[in-house]
């Protein structure tokens, strides 16, 4: 089938780049307006298609059912590497800087990448791999994790990466879930000055998923590992023996591309859906605009690639517009606190984006680690993951942006696939803490807890969005009922994002947080359910339950409130402490470990049985003022109890 090759064409489109605030409005105006002309001259301007789409879009809001460029057929890999070849071959796509700053910098050109990409899709497909099959990815943040990634979208696989912290029961429910056939891992990884055993944890797994046919190993840390016989293989022979000749798959606008779990505030974790063609216009388009990026520029997004940040921001989006993009193994503390500045220095960093946590963590230390790096490379600053206090902020704004950088505070979560809310470098006027106004495409709306929509400015409500984008998520994997009544039935036709906002005088929209039982720790979502859990496994264990609460450094830290069984009340407090904590993460992870942990003799409940959370949250934030109205506990006394034994 030939390619229609759009992209090719001298790009007179003046939708894709937004150049000012006027033309902001107009861009905006006219995606609301038309909608389908808007996102139809943009994906047929900006991309390459084997075929061209029936219809732009349909979508049925109450059955969740939302299809962009019907019928179309292309592959999102022939747009991030193969369709640059010509042009923009011998450009460094990937500059990998490893954990340790004495070994040596990788600089993987357009070319390069495209010959690793066939080798791993043909490695894939001669172990068996089909389009359609799932592939479960567990690697640190080495070039491998990415070549994976682009070769199971190369031959129509859908990769589902694990973020390389997960535990081993962590990793299996995700693999078991969605039926993984084939694991990509590495028999180690280097993280500061610590080494994580990956291979092992994959092992472990294992024991419990019986879908998993084959484990490919990428060696790392060099470290000795047990090799499963007629499973486990090295991956690097296999790549040497492959051939770098590999048609990629003719994939359908709609065919699945990848499987992101993301934590649910009850139940197991989500598995977010995301298809391939909306998926890839809507993040090219927002990395174009959103970074301000311009062809020779070197981006840098600190992110992990295990988290949607990691996929839209590191590698999608940026290689879709033939970017250079850094990919970072390392942590921003080792070998010392001024090791994201060596690096921006280093590659002369034109964007940054990096989270909340890292902000706050390396602002605590001493100035000196930022002051002796102009870094004038630099052109836009972003901040991603969680709402950014006003204090982080200015420090980035001041001593990493120079005062000079707009920084874009971007608001987005894995089930909308790209950023919908946040200002345009050199447009949108930024305001701290604000994720300001939403892209073009996006229809925000504030909601009252009678379903109503909130009008005018200057309001408070739970953010809704009324109308589809192009890569929001379009099921939970095998469970398209609970996507149905997670995102769709608390308020009947639009999507719920299940954070709550307020819009300011000008129209500006805060994220206030969440307001389920979603807490966000240093970036990562964590529901509370698996880890109480895991909590309530403990023999000693009667009931738990757990909060967040304001963290200097992670922004929100987890505080438990934990009901003993008698035998228990007698043990080492201590040590009942560290073991709940090594429970939690050997079943979640490390992320999720509790902060602070009170044992209290009971919760606060009402008479149906349901914890009163917003009592133990403002308990734990040290907030005795008013807990509003508690006539419906069934024992208010306990109040006061919590209260006396708060751990500060």
């Amino acid at each position: 089938m030939p390619v229609k090759n759009q992209a090719s064409k001298k790009q007179t489109m003046s939708y894709y780049k937004i150049a000012n605030l006027e033309q902001y409005f107009k861009h905006y105006n006219k995606s609301i307006r038309e909608p389908r002309k808007f996102w139809g001259k943009i994906a047929e301007e900006n991309f390459t298609w084997y075929q061209m789409w029936d219809k732009v879009m349909e979508f049925d809001m109450a059955e969740a059912d939302i299809k962009w460029f019907v019928n179309a057929k292309v592959n999102i890999v022939k747009n991030c590497v193969d369709r640059h070849l010509a042009r923009r071959g011998n450009k460094t796509a990937i500059i990998f800087e490893p954990n340790n700053p004495d070994e040596e910098t990788q600089h993987i050109t357009y070319n390069e990448l495209h010959e690793r990409v066939c080798k791993m899709a043909n490695v894939l497909r001669e172990q068996g791999v089909k389009k359609g099959d799932r592939v479960c990815i567990y690697l640190p943040m080495i070039p491998e994790l990415a070549v994976a990634v682009l070769a199971c979208a190369r031959i129509g696989a859908i990769h589902s990466v694990v973020f390389a912290g997960f535990s081993a029961s962590a990793v299996a429910a995700r693999v078991n879930d969605c039926e993984c056939s084939l694991v990509i891992t590495a028999d180690g990884g280097f993280r500061g000055d610590k080494t994580v055993q990956l291979k092992s944890i994959i092992d472990e797994a294992l024991h419990t998923c019986p879908t998993v046919h084959k484990v490919l190993v990428v060696k790392r840390t060099n470290e000795e590992v047990p090799m499963t016989y007629g499973r486990d293989m090295w991956l690097q022979p296999l790549l040497d023996e492959a051939s770098d000749n590999n048609v990629a798959e003719i994939m359908d606008a709609e065919d699945p591309l990848f499987i992101l779990y993301t934590s649910g505030s009850t139940g197991k974790p989500k598995g977010m859906l995301h298809t391939t063609a909306g998926y890839m216009v809507y993040t090219a388009y927002t990395f174009k605009n959103i970074f301000a990026y311009e062809e020779n520029d070197v981006y840098w997004c600190t992110a992990d690639i295990g988290w949607i940040t990691g996929h839209s921001y590191i590698l999608y989006g940026p290689l879709l517009n033939g970017a250079t993009t850094v990919i970072f193994e390392g942590v921003p503390s080792y070998p010392n606190y001024s090791r994201f500045w060596d690096i921006i220095e280093k590659h002369k960093v034109n964007q940054f984006y990096t989270a909340p946590t890292a902000i706050r963590s390396l602002a605590k230390e001493s100035i000196d680690f930022v002051q002796g790096h102009p870094m004038k490379s630099l052109k836009v600053i972003g901040s991603v993951g969680e709402p950014i206090n006003e204090e982080a902020w200015n420090w980035y704004n001041d001593h990493v942006g120079g005062k000079r950088c707009p920084l874009v505070d971007t608001w987005w979560q894995t089930e909308t696939g790209g950023i919908l809310i946040s200002p345009v470098p050199f447009v949108t006027p930024t305001k701290p803490t604000y994720a300001t106004l939403p892209l073009p495409g996006i229809q925000p709306v504030l909601m009252d807890e009678k379903r109503n929509e909130i009008e005018g400015n200057q309001v408070v409500g739970s953010l809704c969005i009324k109308f589809p984008w192009p890569s929001i998520a379009r099921t939970i994997w095998g469970d398209h009922q609970r996507y149905k009544d997670t995102y769709f039935s608390t308020f009947p036709g639009k999507y719920f994002t299940g954070d709550g906002a307020l819009r300011d005088e000008v129209g500006y929209y805060r994220i206030t947080g969440r307001v389920d039982d979603v807490i966000i720790v240093s970036g990562h979502n964590l529901g509370t359910a698996p880890i109480e859990d895991a909590i309530n496994e403990h023999q000693a264990v009667a009931e738990s339950a757990i909060v967040g609460f304001p963290h200097d450094i992670k922004g929100n830290a987890l505080y438990g409130y934990i009901i003993l069984k008698e035998h228990g009340e007698t043990r080492d407090q201590k040590n009942l402490r560290n073991e709940i904590n090594k429970l939690i993460s050997d079943q979640v992870g490390p992320i999720a470990k509790l902060d602070k942990i009170q044992f209290v003799s009971g919760l606060p409940k009402t008479r149906s049985g349901k914890i009163m959370r917003r009592i133990l949250r403002k308990i734990a934030e040290g907030d005795f003022s008013n807990f509003g109205d508690t006539s419906t506990l069934l024992n208010p006394e306990i109040i006061d109890e919590i209260k006396d034994g708060k751990i500060e």
